[in-house]
């Protein structure tokens, strides 16, 4: 196990107690925010730091009646029956700093930009697009994270051939970001009268929502069209051009929206080009920290296949971290905390086994 950093501890600590003078003290209450939100985000780890220090303070004082050979007989089996139960917590303790102390991704606490696009498969792929997107809108639901449609290609048959939503709250991308890559379904389509399993596939993306402190897009980088926007059966959604497409020159990115107001659309589409652009920030960052190493569930390689939702089995499997789980209807239906939580988990021992190396 690695050794704790103690310097960084003490750092928190000492950080900690002076964001609480600043708040008593009554600052403005746009620095208040700032500073409320440093204090949430610290708060957990000073407390488990202290919990850990008294554990420790504890320990030392029963090694020293136990050390101290006047301690009466009494008070010497109670110390070498508590010890051993403090030493297992301290170990507990340890392990769980060790996550909370890990080096934290900046994008976490942000808001997210969920894409998904439907592949090969044809009509079974965009169906199954529309099976996702109301997989993670039942997720968000069970987290009280609200999830708004910023554009969407309907399927001839249902579903999605492409949607863009965003999905705000706290912490949204740490949930999300391993959702990222090809996601595999094998079922029996409904018009398939032989019974023969279909395999489709969506490539789903998730992004950090981006703010304008994040990125900066100067205005003769872009070049904004509008269209003519039309809807199903090719009526025309608005007598005016209000459909919206924003391309980047620097990198070639094009993003498009087609809602009824043209204010609205250029604003969704700078959204979602402002996230993209972030995106490719974050992973420039992110291959350079990690070039000396392979992280399977970090590499946000979108054309990896990452998970297989076969439904005559009734089971999911996440390829990268070899998981199998037998719950695919209650998965579909939004419940998938198992799968997240252990791609987090998955994700948290290699940054741990990393910083072992380091140390």
């Amino acid at each position: 196990m690695a050794k704790l950093p103690v310097e960084k501890m003490r750092e928190l600590e000492r950080r900690f107690g002076e964001i609480e003078a600043r708040m008593s003290a009554g600052p403005a209450a746009d620095v208040y925010v700032k500073l409320a939100s440093e204090y949430s985000e610290l708060e957990p780890v000073v407390k488990k730091i202290r919990e850990y220090e008294k554990a420790v303070s504890e320990a030392a004082d029963l090694e020293a009646l136990l050390a101290d050979k006047t301690t009466d007989k009494d008070m010497r089996d109670l110390a070498e029956m508590e010890l051993p139960e403090i030493e297992s917590h301290i170990g507990e303790l340890e392990k769980d700093m060790q996550v909370l102390l890990l080096p934290k991704d900046a994008a976490d606490e942000k808001s997210a930009i969920l894409e998904i696009r439907a592949g090969t498969g044809g009509s079974e792929a965009a169906l199954f697009a529309g099976d996702l997107f109301r997989m993670y809108e039942r997720f968000a639901s069970t987290k009280g994270w609200k999830v708004e449609v910023l554009s969407a290609s309907e399927g001839e048959a249902g579903g999605y051939k492409e949607i863009i939503a965003t999905i705000t709250g706290r912490g949204v991308f740490s949930k999300l970001k391993f959702e990222s890559g090809v996601h595999r379904v094998q079922r029996v389509p409904e018009t398939e009268a032989s019974g023969r399993i279909h395999t489709s596939a969506a490539t789903v993306a998730v992004l950090p929502e981006a703010e304008d402190i994040d990125v900066e897009i100067r205005p003769e980088d872009i070049r904004i069209d509008t269209m003519r926007a039309s809807g199903a059966g090719g009526q025309h959604v608005n007598t005016t051009d209000s459909a919206v497409r924003i391309t980047h020159l620097p990198t070639g990115l094009i993003v498009t929206s087609s809602e009824k107001s043209q204010h609205q659309n250029r604003a969704k589409a700078m959204q979602v080009l402002r996230s993209r652009l972030y995106d490719i920030e974050r992973q420039k960052v992110e291959s350079e920290r990690s070039a000396d190493r392979k992280s399977q569930v970090g590499s946000g390689d979108r054309s990896e296949r990452i998970r297989t939702y076969n439904f005559p089995q009734g089971r999911v499997t996440d390829h990268r971290i070899n998981l199998t789980l037998y719950k695919l209807d209650r998965m579909i239906e939004g419940e998938i905390d198992e799968l997240v939580d252990a791609l987090i988990a998955d994700y948290q021992a290699g940054q741990l086994a990393q910083l072992g190396e380091q140390l």
